[in-house]
Parts: structure tokens; C-alpha cells; sequence
């Protein structure tokens, strides 16, 4: 049970709703077991002897009861209905909760149809065990006790005779959750694996229809399936052996309990009241013990989903608040931004080199820093450790002085901007997109970025304007579109420092070229770092930082680099190759025939 005492925080707060589940029940249980009793009276006081004259009182007496059943099961249900819903409240709650504080690293590593399956099937199995599957394991248990005591009452020989086979079911029980729960964690995992595979290719059906490669994609859901199929095979092979010996055991002491008891009727040593009522508990006794296993196997489920639940819970959060944060106010922030000797090493890949050595810069308030660099220079890790995603292994990075390590996250975070180059969009109305970071912003404020960043137009020459609601993921819209949208959200919230992480790539160069001028504009008074493989895109910049493997190898103004042997100069040589005038640097031009 340690995964409940886990969980014990979700679901004991409710505990009168779970004590009022399992005393409904029982209470219910302990009147059901009466009614063997009253079959034995009317046998043995009124249809033996012939004597009739009681037999409207006890059948008002049944009635009753079945009254006061009835009221027992209905608080049953509401209790684990109200128990059962408030813990998949919580727990769901809490694990989508968990989903926002866990570190980028977290996700580095993660997949999206494993996190979707905790979040739904596994607290749904939580759900329906708190709620109801643990009311029904107890009540096994007290209908043993309550039916015994009450067959001892009758005749406790028989009761002791068919009491020692009880031992006998209990490890059969036993034996049968030691060998059903690993195949339940294995179902588990492999719901998990077949849910990535579906929303994988749900997520990518464009790049798959354009690799024609349903065929391929269709053997790999195949095989998750089959691994699905086999999981659930080996769980029936399971059950295939343990039902009909639980089913056997069982069935066994009803046998002996009518021949042992019938044969004391015969030589009248046992009324037949009584060994009717016997068997009526004993049966009533029997078919809970027989759906033991039914009831292990939920508990069985529920463990295993817990198990998942409690591993994703219990993730540590490497990036939090430190213990009195620091918290920044807007109007207080400069925006000057420093790093110290900085070097990093993504967590979980020791085997990778460094992504930052002796990383240095120095980015007063308002300048503009470009980096350049090819993939894995370290562009994007500089950004996203000035963001607090991963925090920095050597050294420190300070805005305005303070080491970020020593501000509230939130704050830190709420004083940048970043658009990525990838751009995501919500399944929702393009308004609703642009004002994501600012849900107060007002119309005109929103257009007005729009118009910053050339989206106005487009957007308006749609059928519903700002109310145009885009597809999941921004389908719907092209690449430049997206990319659009994603530098008006950015730009609605003012930040005081911007991030531009190859924003403009699926743009073309015209309108990148009306976008860099609207930016400029921008950037003014703001602390801006563009991250770009087009030079159009740095020429600009107050400082440019190339990167190589994540040592700076140059840095310097346009002018300045554009004239230095290195990997600026050949970029900016490759990009301009049609235009030589336009790299050719003095002193170095062609000379003419």
C-alpha cells in the first residue's frame, strides 16, 4: 500500500466521504447476510410445523430491511462517487501542475503521449479504486467476518469446517497479485507507447504523406499494437489459471457444508432451517471470494497506475525560486545584462562535449547583441540559460548586477520576450494568440503590434479578421504567418528585454526586410539578443558573438568582422555571393580587365 500512503494527501481530506463508503457498504453487506436467517425462521417456525400465522410480519420484517439495504448502498455510491471524482480533481490537478514547474530538461526527454496517458487513463484507474474498489476489497473482508460470526451463531462446527479453506483462498489471492501486477505496469507502459505513436503521427501526418510513408508508419503502430495485444494475452493467461482454481476452492466448501449438513438433517441433529441458512450465508460468503480476483485485479491496476502518477509527481524541480527571491518590478528593470565566464553542459548528456566554455559577454541596457553561429555553435543555450531553463554549471549571469539565480522566476521571465523558430500557436482565435502574454491588452494595442510586425494586413483579408480561429498548431497558416504572430505576441508585452531566436528564417526577404525595419524600432530602449543565420538579420547589431562549439572564435560590429579573415566573413561572402560590391571589402576589389 505504499503507493496510497503516497497518494494519502488527495484523497484524506475526503476521508468522511471514504468512511462513509466503506460503512454504507458494510452496513448494507451485514443486512444482506439477515435474509438467509429469515429463510431459515420461515422453514423451520412456520412451513415444518404448518404454523402461518407470523409469515406477514416477517415478510413486512424483509421488507424493511431491503428499505434500510437500499439506503445503505445509496450512501455507498454517493460517498465514492463524491470521494472517487474529488481525488481525479486533485490528482489531475496536481499532475498538470507539476507539468508547468518541471525544468526544460524534463522535456528534453519526455513524450507527449506517455504524459497524456497519466493524465487520463491512469487517474482514472486511481479514481475508480479510491471511489469504489477499496470499499469493495474491505467489504470482502468484513462480509468473512459478519457471515462466519453469524453461521457460528447457527452451528459453529459446520462454520469451523468451512472457515479453514478461507486460509487456502487468501494465498491463492496473494499469489495471484504477485504474478498480475508486473503484466499490469507492462500494459501501462505499453498504452503509454502506443498513445506516442498515435499523437506522433497525428502531429507530423504532413511529413509523413509527404515521405509516403504510411505504410511505415502503419508497421509501427502495428508493432506498439502487437506488444498492446500480447501484454493483454499474458494477462488472460493469468487470469485463465487463476479463476477456475479460486472457482474450485470455493465451490469446494459449499459441497462439503451440504454434505456434512445433510447428513446431520438426516439423522436430525441440524434443522433444515438451519442448514439452508447455512448455505445461503455461505454463499453469500463464497461469491465475493470468487470475484476476489476480480477485485485484486483493480487494485492491481490502480497500484501500477499510481506507481506512474507518484514517478511523475515525485520529479524533482532543479530550477526554483530560491529561498527569499528577489522579485522585479517593471518600472525598476534596466535590462543590462552580463555573463561571467560562463560554461554549461546539458544535463543527461555527459557524454556530449560542453555547450558554452568561457562564455563572457557584456550587453548594456538598450544595445542589440547578435549571435551567429552553425548548429550546436551554443546560440540558443544562451538564451535559454538567461531564461533560468537550465541554470549554469561555471560562472554567473547577472541583469542589472543580480545574479538571475537569486530572482523569482516569474519575474525574471516576465521581463523577456522570445520568439522562437519554431512558432507555436494555439487552437485558438488569432486575437487570443497575439494576447497571450497579456490577456488585459485591449484591442488597439493588439493591432498595433500586429502592424509591427506586418501580420495587420493578412489578418484582416481573412473572413473573421482577429477572430479567425487557427488550427491546431497554427494550421492553416503559412510558415511566415505563423512566424508573424509569434514576434505581435511577443512584441505586446514591451519587454525590456527581447529575444529573437531566428525569427524571420520562413519569411521571405522582402518582408523580413519591413519586419527588421519595424524592429528596429522596437529594440530601441530594449535589451535585444538576435539569433540569425542571415547577416541582413546582425548587420545592425551593436556587438555580434560568433560561435563555434560553443567558444567564441569572434566578435565585433559588422564593419569590423566583414573584414576579418573568419567564419563571419565567409558567411557573409556565401549569402552574398551574387552581390560582390556588396562584400567585397575595400582594397579588395576586382580590378577590371
Amino acid at each position: 500500500m505504499n503507493v496510497f500512503r503516497g497518494l494519502k494527501q488527495f484523497f484524506w481530506q475526503d476521508k468522511g466521504f471514504l468512511v462513509g463508503a466503506v460503512l454504507g457498504l458494510a452496513a448494507a453487506t451485514a443486512l444482506g447476510l439477515v435474509y438467509p436467517r429469515l429463510i431459515g425462521v420461515l422453514i423451520d417456525d412456520m412451513i415444518v410445523p404448518g404454523k402461518y400465522e407470523g409469515l406477514v410480519g416477517l415478510a413486512l420484517l424483509a421488507v424493511g430491511i431491503v428499505i434500510i439495504k437500499a439506503s445503505c448502498q445509496y450512501v455507498h455510491g454517493f460517498c465514492g462517487g463524491r470521494l472517487g471524482n474529488r481525488v481525479a480533481y486533485r490528482l489531475r490537478n496536481a499532475c498538470y501542475e507539476k507539468l508547468q514547474v518541471l525544468p526544460f530538461s524534463f522535456y528534453d526527454s519526455a513524450r507527449t503521449g506517455d504524459l497524456m496517458s497519466r493524465l487520463t487513463a491512469d487517474i482514472e484507474g486511481i479514481r475508480n479504486f479510491i471511489g469504489f474498489g477499496f470499499a469493495q476489497l474491505l467489504n470482502t473482508a468484513f462480509l468473512v467476518i459478519f457471515g462466519f460470526a453469524m453461521m457460528g451463531t447457527i452451528d459453529w462446527p459446520l462454520m469451523l469446517m468451512t472457515l479453514a479453506l478461507i486460509p487456502v483462498l487468501s494465498f491463492i489471492a496473494i499469489r495471484f497479485e504477485l504474478n498480475i501486477h508486473p503484466v499490469f505496469r507492462s500494459i501501462r507502459a505499453s498504452v503509454g507507447r502506443l498513445t506516442v505513436s498515435v499523437q506522433e503521427n497525428i502531429m507530423g501526418v504532413r511529413t509523413v504523406k509527404s515521405f509516403a510513408s504510411e505504410k511505415h508508419e502503419m508497421k509501427k503502430f502495428e508493432k506498439g499494437n502487437a506488444d498492446y495485444r500480447d501484454n493483454y494475452l499474458a494477462l488472460a493467461d493469468v487470469w485463465a489459471k487463476y479463476f477456475p482454481v479460486i472457482e474450485f476452492v470455493a465451490n469446494l466448501s459449499v459441497a462439503l457444508l451440504l454434505l456434512v449438513g445433510g447428513i446431520r438433517v438426516i439423522h436430525h441433529s441440524l434443522s433444515l432451517g438451519d442448514l439452508v441458512a447455512l448455505n445461503g450465508m455461505l454463499g453469500m460468503i463464497v461469491a465475493p471470494l470468487w470475484q476476489l480476483g476480480f477485485q485484486i485485479n483493480n487494485y492491481t491496476q490502480s497500484k501500477a497506475a499510481g506507481e506512474r502518477l507518484m514517478e511523475l509527481l515525485n520529479k524533482p524541480v532543479s530550477i526554483r525560486n530560491p529561498e527569499h527571491p528577489l522579485v522585479l518590478n517593471d518600472g525598476d528593470v534596466q535590462g543590462h545584462v552580463k555573463f561571467h565566464d560562463v560554461s554549461f553542459r546539458y544535463p543527461n548528456h555527459e557524454e556530449l562535449p560542453s555547450a558554452l566554455l568561457g562564455f563572457d559577454l557584456d550587453a548594456p541596457a538598450g544595445s542589440v547583441i547578435g549571435l551567429l553561429g552553425g548548429t550546436g555553435s551554443g546560440k540558443s543555450t544562451v538564451v535559454q540559460l538567461l531564461l533560468r531553463a537550465y541554470d549554469v554549471g561555471e560562472g554567473a549571469i547577472t541583469l542589472d548586477g543580480v545574479d538571475i539565480r537569486h530572482l523569482e522566476l516569474e519575474s525574471l521571465r516576465r521581463q523577456a520576450a522570445i520568439v522562437f523558430q519554431e512558432s507555436f500557436l494555439f487552437s485558438t482565435t488569432i486575437r487570443e494568440n497575439i494576447a497571450y502574454g497579456r490577456s488585459e491588452a485591449t484591442d488597439e494595442e493588439i493591432v498595433e503590434a500586429a502592424k509591427l510586425a506586418q501580420a495587420h494586413d493578412f489578418i484582416m483579408e481573412l473572413p473573421l479578421g482577429y477572430e479567425t480561429i487557427v488550427g491546431e498548431r497554427g494550421m492553416g497558416l503559412s510558415g511566415g504567418q505563423k512566424q508573424r504572430i509569434a514576434i505581435a505576441r511577443a512584441l505586446l508585452l514591451k519587454p525590456k528585454i527581447l529575444i529573437l531566436d531566428d525569427s524571420t528564417s520562413a519569411l521571405d526577404m522582402e518582408t523580413e526586410h519591413v519586419i527588421q525595419q519595424s524592429l528596429r524600432k522596437v529594440m530601441a530602449g530594449r535589451t535585444t539578443f538576435v539569433i540569425a543565420h542571415r547577416i541582413s538579420s546582425l548587420r545592425h547589431a551593436d556587438e555580434i558573438v560568433v560561435l563555434d562549439r560553443g567558444h567564441v572564435i569572434q566578435r565585433g560590429k559588422h564593419e569590423q568582422l566583414v573584414r576579418q579573415p573568419g567564419l563571419y566573413r565567409e558567411t557573409y561572402r556565401t549569402q552574398y555571393a551574387d552581390r560582390p560590391d556588396e562584400w567585397e571589402p575595400a582594397g579588395e576589389r576586382r580590378v577590371s580587365g
